[in-house]
C-alpha cells in the first residue's frame, strides 16, 4: 500500500505528517511511502533524511495518486480531484464547517478518515493528534506570553529588592491549558485557573495552580469530556468572577474552544481597559474567531499598553516536536485501521465508527448526510 505525504500548503503551516523516523517504521510495516519534495523543510527535514529512512521523493501528483494520502491540514480542492476513487484520505477534516470538502469527497468516490472525530478514549489516547498538538500549544503559549512582558516569572531576592513573581491567569483546563499550568509553574509565577467544568478543580491543584470557581448552570453541554455549548448569561458570570484576577495579570492565556463554533467571547473589550499597561494575552482560540475581542489572526495587537498575541498555529512554531508527535499519531492510527496493510473496515471498532466519514463517495455520519445534496455547495 502505497501512502503519499503532500507537502503542505496552508499559510503559516510548518509541519509535515510524516517524519523520516515514522517512514522506516511504515516501511517496516509493510507499506510504501512517497513524499513530496521539500515536504519536511519547515520541520527541517530534507528529501536526503526521506530517502535514508526508506521513502521515495514525488511529485504532487503522484503523491495524490496513492493508495493513502496523509496530511496535516484539510486538502486544496484541486488536490481532492487529484486522488483516485477508492483511495483513502486521513487528514484534519473539520468535516461540520467545511461542506464543500464532504461534497468533494463524495464526488470523487474517495473514503475519508477525519483525525479530528477519532473518539477521545484509553484506547484511542496513542492516536489523538488534537491532544498532541495542544500540549505543546499549551507549553509555547507560556513560552511565547514571557518573551512579551517585560519582567520575570518567578520571585527573585536581590540586594537591589525583592521581585514579586509574576500572576498568570488561564481560561480553560483542557489539554493545552493543563500543559500551559505546569510550565508557568515551572517558571515559577502564581497561577490561576477558571475552567467551566467543576471536575477540573483538582487536576489544577495538583499542578500548583489556584482554581477559580463559578456557580455552573444547566446551559453546560458537555460531550466526551469536551465542551460542546455554554449560554451568554454564563460566560458573564464567569467574567465576573475572573475580573479581579485578570486586572492584575501579567499574562492571560485563553483556550476556550467550541468544536465546530465559532469561540466564546471571554475578554470584551470593558474587561480588557480594567487590565494593567505592560500586560500580555496570548489569544489560543483566535484561528476560531478569538476568546479576546480585540485579538487579530497571526498578529499581534498593542491596545491600551497590552499585547494581544494572536498567534494562530502555536504547534506550527515548534515543527520539529509537533511533526514528530503528528506522525507517530498517524502511525498508530493506521496499524489500528490496517491487518497486513489493508484495510480492515471495522465498523463495529469504536475508533474506526466514529473517524471514517466517508466511505468509497457514501457518507456515513448522520450530522454530514445531506451535505452532497445541497445545491449551494459551490466546487468551482
Amino acid at each position: 500500500m502505497k501512502i503519499g505525504v503532500p507537502k503542505e500548503i496552508v499559510a503559516h503551516e510548518t509541519r509535515v505528517a510524516i517524519t523520516p523516523t515514522i517512514v522506516k517504521q511504515f516501511t517496516k510495516n509493510g507499506f510504501q511511502v512517497l513524499v513530496e519534495k521539500n515536504a519536511g523543510e519547515g520541520s527541517n527535514f530534507t528529501d536526503e533524511n526521506y530517502i535514508e529512512a526508506g521513502a521515495v521523493i514525488a511529485s504532487r501528483k503522484d503523491v495524490y495518486e496513492s493508495d493513502v494520502v496523509t496530511q496535516i491540514n484539510p486538502p486544496d480542492l484541486g488536490d481532492v480531484k487529484i486522488m483516485r476513487q477508492g483511495s483513502v484520505l486521513i487528514s484534519l477534516l473539520f468535516a461540520s464547517s467545511n461542506p464543500t470538502l464532504v461534497k468533494a469527497c463524495v464526488d470523487q468516490k474517495i473514503s475519508t478518515f477525519s483525525l479530528d472525530a477519532i473518539p477521545r478514549t484509553s484506547l484511542a489516547q496513542s492516536m489523538d493528534v488534537l491532544s498532541s498538538q495542544a500540549n505543546l500549544a499549551g507549553y509555547k503559549a507560556v513560552i511565547l506570553g514571557a518573551s512579551k512582558m517585560g519582567k520575570i516569572f518567578p520571585m527573585l531576592m536581590t540586594s537591589a529588592g525583592t521581585i514579586k513573581p509574576s500572576t498568570v491567569v488561564i481560561f480553560g483546563a483542557g489539554v493545552a491549558g493543563l500543559q500551559a499550568i505546569a510550565t508557568a509553574k515551572r517558571l515559577g509565577a502564581n497561577v490561576w485557573v477558571s475552567d467551566i467544568r467543576p471536575e477540573t478543580k483538582e487536576q489544577v491543584e495538583s499542578l500548583g495552580g489556584k482554581f477559580i470557581e463559578v456557580e455552573g448552570d444547566d446551559s453546560i453541554k458537555l460531550e466526551g469530556g469536551y465542551v460542546k455549548g455554554v449560554s451568554d448569561d454564563f460566560l458573564k458570570k464567569q467574567q465576573e468572577a475572573v475580573l479581579e484576577k485578570v486586572a492584575d495579570a501579567d499574562l492571560v492565556i485563553t483556550t476556550a474552544l467550541i468544536p465546530g463554533k465559532k469561540a466564546p467571547l471571554i475578554i470584551s473589550d470593558e474587561m480588557l481597559s480594567k487590565m494593567k499597561s505592560g500586560a500580555v494575552i496570548v489569544d489560543m482560540a483566535v484561528s476560531q474567531g478569538g476568546n479576546c475581542q480585540s485579538s487579530e489572526l497571526n498578529k499581534t495587537v498593542l491596545k491600551n499598553g497590552i499585547s494581544i498575541v494572536g498567534e494562530g498555529n502555536l504547534p506550527g512554531t515548534l515543527p520539529i516536536n509537533a511533526s514528530e508527535l503528528f506522525a507517530k499519531n498517524v502511525l498508530n492510527f493506521m496499524l489500528h485501521l490496517t491487518e497486513e496493510s489493508k484495510f480492515k473496515w471495522d465498523i463495529e471498532d469504536e475508533i474506526t465508527n466514529g473517524s471514517l466519514l466517508i466511505k468509497e463517495g457514501n457518507i456515513l455520519q448522520d450530522y454530514l448526510k445531506g451535505v452532497s445534496n445541497l445545491q449551494e455547495v459551490n466546487l468551482n
